[in-house]
């Protein structure tokens, strides 16, 4: 009844609907992107390497697209409010992956080429234990810090899940230590930023607070993480999973024919910013940049900035187009 309450004051002063916990400010929706891309890299890696040796994977490429994307959101949130903590973090997380992915551009350029040469065109099954767990760790950081990830475990299965001796030795070995190194620098430095973020930062709510028109039908069956806090004829205040789940759902209320009013606590009139990957001559109304997907040439990554009551209709028209919806950023 409480929420009830305050969720009918709310609509009829015109005010923010989202209880004061669930509210973040508008540019967190950009400046969210830079840490998103470091979900997206990975993504992009683990789909490589399941074909592919690592050698030839664009990390100065990736490298100079975190901070291309930085750029523009950057720019994109002028009139806002500086967010310092927010931009402290993503320059700690973009500096800290640019000189990871410089270091390992330049050892697979230099020594993973070499060592490739004893094994052409094949995969060994250090290759392939590595692209499983890249895919394990994309899985894992949609949804969790991945300061969290277990790197020391996987380190463990690296030696109990390949062989001593077999076919492509010094591809064999040369990836192992490769590979034990990656993960016992990861794991180390993930403890460090995992003991830092504890002491800096409050655990983050895991859900979003949105407010519909209304609630369509049937839409629960198909999305029961959905919590409905207050429901009328013509709106709803429901919470939704964060993070990687929140496209999902958003996705899956826009196709039912919802539309959004406010989420997080910013209206229909604030900005909301999605991504996704399309065919390199793709166009829209509202694109903030674009870059090419360097492993897929045909491809780009359209970034969109559009009003919180056009997302229905853009993520719609995504469908429709056949895109790929990669991610919307619940601030």
């Amino acid at each position: 009844m409480k929420f009830l309450a305050l969720f009918l004051f709310c609509l009829c002063a015109h005010a923010q609907v989202a209880p004061p916990e669930h509210r973040r400010g508008p540019e967190q929706t950009f400046l969210t992107y830079p840490e998103w891309f470091l979900v997206h890299s990975p993504a992009e890696y683990a789909e490589y390497v399941r074909d592919h040796t690592s050698t030839q994977f664009p990390f100065i490429g990736h490298t100079c697209q975190f901070w291309q994307g930085y750029g523009a959101v950057t720019r994109a949130t002028r009139d806002y409010p500086f967010n310092f903590g927010y931009h402290v973090m993503v320059m700690v997380i973009g500096s800290s992956t640019s000189v990871e992915y410089v270091i390992r551009a330049a050892y697979e350029t230099m020594i993973g080429r070499l060592s490739e040469l004893a094994a052409p065109r094949r995969l060994s099954e250090e290759d392939r234990y590595a692209a499983k767990v890249a895919q394990d760790y994309v899985d894992f950081i949609r949804d969790q810090p991945w300061y969290e990830y277990d790197f020391a475990t996987r380190l463990a299965d690296l030696w109990k899940e390949t062989s001593f001796f077999g076919p492509d030795f010094l591809r064999k070995w040369e990836r192992k230590y490769a590979l034990t190194t990656e993960y016992l620098i990861k794991g180390a430095y993930a403890w460090l930023i995992k003991k830092a973020t504890k002491a800096a930062y409050e655990e983050p709510l895991p859900v979003t607070a949105v407010v519909l028109d209304r609630l369509p039908s049937g839409v629960q069956n198909d999305l029961p993480e959905i919590k409905v806090l207050a429901a009328s004829k013509d709106s709803a205040l429901i919470l939704l999973p964060r993070y990687y789940k929140f496209k999902q759902y958003a996705a899956g209320i826009a196709a039912k024919g919802g539309r959004f009013r406010e989420i997080a606590g910013n209206g229909a009139d604030a900005l909301i910013l999605v991504s996704a990957l399309v065919p390199a001559d793709w166009q829209s109304d509202g694109l903030l940049f674009e870059q090419p997907v360097l492993t897929r040439p045909q491809t780009k990554r359209a970034v969109l900035a559009v009003p919180v009551g056009s997302l229905a209709t853009l993520l719609n028209r995504l469908a429709g187009d056949g895109a790929r919806l990669e991610h919307v950023y619940d601030y």
